[in-house]
């Protein structure tokens, strides 16, 4: 199935969608969805079923079995974490937060859904079950502190090169001496460079920092304070690539990752806001695509 197919790109602008509502409108989404009753509230997120709907039926591998559970996984999210809301009303961090947590994380890092959609569209299954998160921690958890706002500033671009310079050293002398990284003599397309960075901004780093920054480590702070929850979610962070480009335990990137989500969670923690740990984790993806892989 062509990757810019007409249902493809349907599925994609309805995946956005609550992505860029929660991003440019996040208080105005959140009220919105506030006003609704609750049986509504907590079963709305099953729309999300909608974009596998569209490119299963146009593909022609649509399983009932597969819809069922984009109908599910999202109420299910939804369900827990309006019980985690009333459980904990103080906000210092439920189980039932990292319940859910777990859940999402290892379903898109073993890739448990990705059988549901056609070749090289799997990454629409991490975007609903991102979708399907945000829903939950911000509309019905309405977890503070989470730093989800695409209106970025000029301090965020200050902060992310800011750490960006702190870890570049460090991660370009050990990934050379241990022979992870390998220089190369110039970029072979100069040009693609700056749209490598926005889609990888977009793609990768925004996804991971809202999950990694935004709901890990600011749950974490909750329960073991600034210090810890910094190194414990850049451990985490860094053993969630243990499968990246290799077909054994790659502990050259779990280590590489696991510094690198010391200096994005750096990057979050200053003023609690993705967009700057974003800007640090695209920047460093990009660089290593374009000059050290």
């Amino acid at each position: 199935m062509p990757f810019l197919s007409t249902p493809v790109a349907l599925a994609i602008l309805l995946l956005a969608a609550p992505l860029f509502g929660f991003g440019f409108a996040g208080e105005r989404c959140i009220r919105a969805v506030a006003r609704l009753p609750l049986a509504v509230r907590l079963t709305l997120p099953a729309t999300l079923a909608i974009p596998y709907l569209i490119v299963a039926l146009a593909a022609h591998t649509f399983q009932a079995r597969w819809l069922v559970l984009y109908l599910l996984i999202p109420i299910a999210i939804a369900a827990l974490l309006s019980l985690a809301a009333r459980l904990d009303p103080e906000q210092r961090a439920h189980w039932l937060d990292f319940l859910v947590l777990i859940a999402l994380g290892l379903a898109v890092d073993l890739r448990w859904l990705q059988p549901a959609w056609p070749a090289r569209l799997g990454v629409l299954g991490k975007l609903t079950l991102l979708d399907a998160g945000l829903y939950g921690f911000l509309a019905i958890r309405r977890l503070t502190g989470i730093g989800f706002d695409l209106r970025l500033r000029l301090r965020d671009l200050r902060i992310g090169l800011r750490e960006f310079a702190f870890y570049a050293p460090i991660a370009i002398a050990l990934g050379l001496a241990i022979g992870f990284l390998h220089l190369h003599a110039c970029v072979a397309h100069p040009r693609l460079v700056a749209p490598a960075w926005i889609f990888t901004f977009f793609a990768v780093a925004l996804p991971e920092e809202i999950f990694f920054r935004g709901w890990m480590q600011n749950l974490i702070e909750r329960r073991l304070g600034r210090t810890a929850a910094l190194f414990v979610t850049a451990c985490i962070f860094g053993l969630a690539h243990f499968n990246k480009r290799a077909a054994h335990f790659n502990w050259k990137y779990v280590l590489l990752a696991a510094i690198a989500g010391i200096f994005y969670g750096r990057a979050w923690r200053t003023d609690r806001r993705i967009g700057a740990s974003a800007i640090t984790h695209a920047t460093v993806d990009t660089l290593w695509g374009a000059l050290l892989r």
